[in-house]
């Protein structure tokens, strides 16, 4: 297969490649101001279908929604976001979320049922915004910084990972503080993946090993027994994500070239 961005390459480091939820499209994100999206075709040329240019606005990460018509996109030095209708071709800037405090925003989480749109702050607080309206429904906080989270398939939990290796996991509807465990081992969490069928949590870190958990145990036990601790990566793990079918975990470090494995 060609470069799925054949017909654009970034002029800077790619942060995001997405493929859409549910069209043959792949969008690429980065340092170089820009959003490009590029119909997918098996082995021919993949067509640009288009560019977006933010200016003095070096993408930290970029998400289709959940049905697929808006994209939005976090800067690294910024405490605004940028919404892109894909459908009217706008694109639409969100200066200032009412309620939010924070210098920059950078992380999110988007639910996957589509209605809720969560903002990892710095000092632990997460901000949970109502996807439709970007207006800010709830706060809650977690014991030291919070690096990661993720929502359970049906969206009706959060799991947020914090820098002192504890998860904490979250009810949507009230938003109270369900459970907290420690995550095995972990001097720093990093990153955090939920499985689609709800099965299984792996929790990433610092030292590279990527713990993988059974959803009971995570809900129940404050020191769970991991089922599998995988060992493969020896630098930090950054990248953590089950496939659609739950049979593969990708575990991937962006401080070392090509430290990517499939379990």
């Amino acid at each position: 297969c060609l470069p799925a961005n054949q017909e654009r390459f970034a002029n800077g480091k790619l942060v995001t490649v997405q493929f859409h939820p549910s069209a043959q499209v792949v969008m690429t994100a980065g340092h170089d101001r820009s959003v490009s999206l590029f119909q997918v075709r098996s082995f021919s040329l993949n067509p640009k279908i288009q560019s977006i240019y933010l200016e003095n606005f070096p993408v930290y990460k970029a998400r289709f929604s959940v049905d697929g018509e808006q994209v939005i996109a976090t800067g690294t030095h910024h405490s605004m976001f940028f919404v892109y209708d894909m459908i009217a071709g706008s694109i639409i800037p969100i200066p200032k979320v009412r309620g939010v405090e924070e210098k920059f925003l950078r992380n999110f989480e988007l639910s996957p049922d589509g209605s809720f749109m969560l903002l990892v702050g710095t000092s632990g607080y997460l901000h949970l915004l109502s996807m439709k309206t970007k207006e800010l429904i709830s706060t809650m906080k977690v014991n030291g910084r919070c690096t990661a989270s993720a929502f359970t398939p049906d969206s009706s939990k959060i799991y947020s990972y914090s820098k002192e290796g504890e998860v904490f996991i979250w009810d949507v509807r009230n938003r109270k503080c369900l459970h907290k465990f420690e995550d095995e081992g972990s001097l720093e969490g990093k990153c955090i993946a939920v499985s689609k069928n709800n099965q299984y949590v792996a929790c990433g870190s610092s030292s590279g090993v990527v713990n993988l958990y059974t959803t009971d145990a995570c809900l129940k036990e404050n020191h769970p027994k991991p089922v599998k601790a995988i060992m493969n990566l020896v630098t930090s793990a950054t990248c953590v994500t089950f496939n659609p079918t739950t049979e593969i975990l990708a575990v991937a470090s962006r401080d070392a070239d090509e430290a990517v494995k499939l379990v």
